[in-house]
């Protein structure tokens, strides 16, 4: 899958120093990925949540972090919406349309 915004994940990283291995694992997941499917997104990422929308929540280092991404299965795209805290996804009011 091609990453749109990646540079979200290195500005995220320098301010969360704690979550830079995480991310790093998790989009190098993404970047080898192949979907094509909800099916094969959940088989690599089973706790993964549809929230409508094309998007999706990832958890992130043991559930301290959140990613939203827009996935986009039949372009092979994933557009990094939003990489935060709990507190921080907590204040998005509307997730679909973030």
């Amino acid at each position: 899958m091609k990453i749109l915004f990646p540079e979200r994940i290195e500005e995220f990283s320098r301010k969360h120093a704690d979550a830079k291995e995480s991310l790093q694992r998790w989009s190098n997941i993404l970047a080898d990925a192949d979907w094509k499917s909800h099916t094969d997104l959940k088989a690599d990422f089973p706790s993964a949540d549809f929230v409508g929308n094309n998007r999706y929540v990832f958890n992130i280092k043991g559930n301290n972090y959140r990613t939203v991404v827009l996935v986009v299965f039949f372009a092979g795209t994933i557009a990094i919406r939003f990489i935060g805290t709990h507190s921080e996804y907590d204040k998005i009011k509307d997730i679909k349309n973030i």
